[in-house]
């Protein structure tokens, strides 16, 4: 065959697309480009734990006080409901009457705009303001989000400072984080609030003539701060203001509440004044565990000998901002609050992570990363074994090209790098390697075709890809109609499952783009020296592969019974393979097991049960829970509403005063010195 009667056959698309580039200096350009960008696009892509599901969520507040919980029910939660319902993409309402108050939490549809649900339903409430029963309050909005979940927990503990000053420092601590980029809400868990407490006495304030009820507005009128006019002198015009805001116990108790005798009565003649810690409404402590761990866990501070006894803790929560990368995030926390040690901090204090997705979302991508590195190592080796050395290599360009350009997209498409969207890549590679496979064997076929021997190198790779081209889209595609329906399932586990069936389709897209314009041009370069050989289908040149599959197919096509036993034990297997999942050998999951280093317990109790009593139980289940050896460390939470969560949604709770539950983020020892994985130890810490 001669190069003119080559160049006269029709190349179609695929061999089309390969003649503009096999010979074309832009080829390796976008090779280096490919690679560039793909490095790029792996740094910018945010990190995150999970990816980003838009499910609107709306919580609707209203107080009634002094209602009982059926009345509030009747009165304000069911009419509400029905106002909620009118909203157009409310997929569900969730509402909670209790005495005194109600919450509705409101979601909407998956994939409707947040701006939009929280527009609508501000409207909705604004416009029907008029139907409020007397006796209830405006209702309080407030849009919860994935991003609400805290991407980062630092617990400050000491032997030395009680829950008090632990706020006080902590708030110092807020101030300070609230400063880094990103950083969406920061929040103080657990601590007591500074508080005056006047404590009012009834035989001096009978003695003094003063009514309880006059001291109140005396107390509101002293502590403000008022622009009171202005004056001008000297071509300058000076603004007077008049009052403060009182600051001390000893302010407050020179507020003078009322005249007798012709005498002052100041609020110190009639009460007592305390200046200390609030009330509390929830209580945080912090149990180290053993010893030999408590080093480890320091972030700063000392490490002194921890025995299995709590102490008093706040934690400080932070939220990222949307569509940012919690690795870096958490990393500029972590080194702004080092900085502070010994500024802020007390040397005697430490701060402990007892929650750090950041951490475990750099971890799960690396290590995604390394395994698709690995994969393509794998891939390679492969066709070194079966084709060649320089044929390996042309599967080597074309698959990171191939990964490089679909983290581009991705990167252009606005997602995150994160389990899904890496597994999505990993999925993607066994199926996207299949077009370069079938370029390269069918380049090495005609290489080593006798009647080729005298042709161009050029020509024999046009006709070679033109030759399988067709078949090669069309079975790429076929591959793209079997996952992209994927992509349009709905619900929850649509948004979270989509970039499995987008990414696989757009790696499919680009495969096939790198296997027409990128495989032809290495396998030129790569396999020039090669088309020369003789023919290594002939008979004399089988591999032993070969001729053991040509045996194996003879038998099985000239012997009836062989071609009945064959099918016999295939069906056999396919059965015995399915059994599997029958029986439980095989676990059937959606996702594989998630190896964290950290979980949660959530205890309920009883609504009789006191805040006092809530903390004893959850102590005592801690120490029980530290026995275990895989435990590190446990941070212990009990008050009025769970702190933020996330499985599958955003998860919170809401009580009404005097209902406590408690929450337990227990931390686990480092992966590499677990025995178990995080979902074995839940499992054997369940029956406890």
């Amino acid at each position: 065959i001669s190069a003119e009667v080559v160049m006269k056959k029709d190349l179609g698309l695929a061999g089309k697309l390969a003649q503009m580039f096999i010979d074309s200096k832009l080829t390796l350009l976008i090779i280096f480009a490919s690679m560039l960008l793909g490095l790029g696009a792996i740094q910018l892509l945010p990190r995150e734990e999970e990816p980003q599901i838009i499910v609107p969520i709306i919580d609707v507040f209203v107080q009634m006080p002094g209602a009982n919980a059926k009345e509030v029910e009747e009165r304000v939660a069911k009419p509400m409901e029905k106002l909620l319902w009118e909203i157009p993409g409310v997929e569900y309402i969730y509402s909670t009457s209790s005495p005194g108050s109600c919450l509705a939490v409101v979601r909407f549809r998956v994939g409707e705009k947040e701006e939009d649900a929280i527009v609508r339903l501000n409207q909705k409430m604004f416009a029907n303001f008029d139907l409020i029963p007397p006796g209830a309050s405006q209702p309080l909005i407030k849009p919860r989000s994935i991003d609400d979940v805290p991407i980062l927990a630092l617990t400050l503990w000491s032997k030395r400072y009680d829950h008090y000053q632990l706020r006080q420092i902590a708030a110092q601590l807020h101030d300070q984080i609230k400063e880094v980029p990103d950083v969406s809400e920061v929040k103080l868990i657990g601590g007591q609030h500074r508080q005056i407490r006047v404590v009012l006495d009834e035989s001096r304030m009978a003695g003094h003539q003063i009514a309880p009820v006059a001291i109140i507005p005396k107390l509101t009128q002293a502590n403000q701060e008022l622009e009171s006019g202005s004056f001008s002198t000297n071509n300058k015009e000076f603004l007077v203001e008049t009052g403060n805001f009182l600051q001390t116990s000893d302010e407050v108790g020179n507020v003078v509440v009322g005249v007798f005798n012709n005498r002052p009565v100041y609020l110190r003649d009639v009460a007592k004044i305390e200046d200390g810690a609030e009330e509390p409404s929830n209580y945080v402590f912090f149990n180290s565990g053993l010893a030999a761990n408590l080093s480890r866990s320091t972030i700063i501070g000392t490490s002194e000998k921890a025995d299995n006894n709590n102490y008093p803790a706040v934690t400080i929560s932070v939220a990222k901002r949307k569509g940012t990368n919690a690795t870096v995030i958490a990393e500029q926390v972590i080194e702004k609050v080092k900085e502070l040690s010994g500024k802020v901090i007390p040397a005697d204090v430490n701060v402990t992570t007892t929650r750090n997705y950041g951490e475990t979302a750099k971890e799960k991508s690396n290590e995604l990363l390394f395994h698709m590195f690995l994969a393509i190592l794998s891939v390679s080796v492969l066709i070194w074994l079966t084709l060649g050395l320089r044929e390996a290599g042309v599967v080597a360009i074309a698959i990171p090209v191939t990964l490089a350009l679909t983290l581009v997209v991705f990167y252009l498409y606005g997602y995150t790098l994160n389990r899904v969207t890496l597994f999505a890549l990993i999925f993607s590679i066994g199926i996207l390697v299949d077009d370069a496979i079938v370029i390269v064997e069918n380049i090495v076929r005609h290489y080593r075709m006798p009647e080729n021997q005298m042709c161009s190198v050029l020509d024999i790779t046009l006709e070679a890809v033109a030759e399988v081209g067709n078949p090669t889209i069309l079975a790429t595609f076929t591959v793209i109609a079997a996952i992209l329906p994927m992509a349009f399932v709905r619900g929850l586990m649509g948004p979270y499952m989509k970039p499995i069936p987008v990414g696989a389709s757009l790696a499919m897209i680009l495969s096939l783009f790198v296997a027409f314009v990128i495989t032809p041009w290495a396998a030129v370069k790569l396999l020039k020296s090669n088309h020369h050989e003789v023919d290594a289908g002939s008979p004399k040149n089988d591999s032993r592969l070969d001729r053991l599959y040509s045996g194996f197919m003879e038998r099985l096509f000239s012997k009836p019974s062989a071609s009945i036993w064959f099918g016999l034990v295939t069906i056999g297997l396919l059965l015995g393979v399915s059994s599997l999942v029958y029986f439980k050998v095989v676990k059937v999951k959606m996702l594989p097991f998630d190896n964290k280093n950290e979980f949660q317990v959530d205890l309920d109790f009883d609504p009789s049960t006191p805040l006092s009593k809530s903390i004893s139980l959850s102590s005592v289940l801690a120490k029980k829970l530290l026995q275990n050896n895989e435990i590190k460390k446990i941070q212990i939470y009990a008050g009025e509403a769970a702190p933020f969560s996330f499985s599958g949604m955003v998860k919170h709770t809401f009580l009404r005063k005097a209902d406590y539950l408690a929450d337990l983020q227990i931390v686990l020892t480092e992966k590499n010195q677990r025995k178990l994985s995080s979902h074995q130890v839940i499992e054997s810490l369940r029956p406890l």
